[in-house]
């Protein structure tokens, strides 16, 4: 059993390293700054007794993620992790900025060398997790919860993919595209076909779908209809092949591209940008579904979407019923601090930095 569903169940507080598996070389210093290193060795010839306490914040309105992972981190890899003093927030909870998110206190040599991967991880996990839950809160904006399918595999290094997952499913997704986005968290990725598939049969979407139903009968049936660049017509011929048993299309057309339709129809062009998967070529693709009586089929939408332009689909009603998204919610745009506020239980900080003081913060046991 996962420990996600232990912690869900109550049974345990936080995940541990079991889940997140950490390299060995982290207890060794090889992710650390030299200069932390360096402090770290000074710190245990001249000051050994020193008590410091280190909080850590960021500066926007966020969605916290890592909080898990780092408590973790101090348990593996600071030195004498029971000795330390840590209060910490939960993965998921809004913050604040320069809300402090987590305090540490002992001796400095014990787990000051680790601040710059305890930034990194809440850096990478909030951001991921952030960018999710807006992606997410956008696509029920209209008042009706459309699902996000979290597509970022090929948008960063594949060793990414567990935390990325975890962090996203924290932000609101729960629709995830490889079995490595759903390790820390879930069981298996989800998807239907890629362009590949369509390519070996040599651009017809009707066969390709079939040899998929085929292959795969227990899923649900959802065709790739842009290969051809006539999302309409295709998503017709698949229409009619499978009735019922179609659960649905992905329109998927490049930010590039000019679809067919439009070509058959240039009286509606001259007002908006005609490229990529945009809403007068999905309203176009629901009006041809809905006049043969595909009214069932969904439309999924990928390719380029991000916060800002869902709501923006959402808020003009365009017929949307899943999106596709990638590489927006990759965008590691939350740094975070560690700083250095208490010294042996006197205020001591560089100037401009203090101690904050969160009621919100539960102390953790280490051990």
């Amino acid at each position: 059993m996962k420990e996600i569903s232990l912690k869900l169940q109550g049974k345990i507080k936080r995940l541990t390293n079991k889940t997140f598996k950490f390299d060995e070389r982290v207890g060794e210093g090889w992710f650390s700054a030299v200069y932390f290193l360096k402090t770290k060795e000074i710190a245990e010839k001249y000051k050994p007794n020193n008590v410091v306490t280190m909080q850590f914040f960021q500066k926007t309105q966020a969605v916290l993620c890592g909080t898990d992972e780092v408590i973790a981190l101090l348990e593996t890899f600071a030195i004498n992790p029971e000795e330390l003093e840590v209060a910490s927030l939960e993965d998921g909870d809004k913050i604040e900025p320069f809300e402090t998110v987590m305090t540490i206190k002992g001796p400095y040599q014990n787990y000051g060398f680790l601040e710059g991967v305890i930034d990194g991880i809440f850096a990478r996990r909030t951001s991921v997790a952030t960018n999710v839950y807006e992606v997410v809160k956008a696509a029920k904006s209209s008042g009706v919860e459309k699902p996000v399918i979290f597509m970022g595999d090929r948008d960063d290094h594949f060793m990414m993919q567990s935390g990325d997952g975890y962090a996203a499913y924290i932000g609101g997704s729960k629709a995830q595209a490889t079995h490595a986005m759903n390790e820390w968290w879930g069981k298996r990725g989800i998807g239907t076909m890629p362009h590949a598939l369509i390519q070996l049969f040599e651009g017809d979407v009707v066969e390709a779908t079939k040899a998929y139903k085929e292959t795969y009968p227990d899923d649900d049936l959802l065709a790739l209809v842009d290969y051809n660049n006539d999302v309409i017509t295709d998503s017709l011929k698949v229409a009619r092949a499978f009735g019922n048993e179609l659960e649905g299309v992905r329109v998927d057309t490049s930010n590039h591209l000019i679809d067919q339709y439009f070509n058959r129809h240039p009286e509606v062009l001259g007002t908006f940008d005609p490229r990529g998967v945009n809403p007068k070529l999905l309203f176009a693709l629901r009006e041809a579904l809905d006049e043969e009586g595909y009214d069932h089929v969904k439309i999924v939408a990928s390719g380029g979407f991000d916060a800002k332009r869902i709501e923006r689909y959402e808020r003009i009603g365009a017929p949307v019923d899943m999106y596709g998204v990638g590489s927006s919610l990759l965008n590691i745009h939350i740094g975070f601090t560690g700083d250095n506020v208490v010294l042996n239980g006197k205020p001591q900080a560089k100037t401009g930095r203090k101690l904050r003081e969160n009621q919100r913060l539960q102390k953790i046991t280490l051990g």
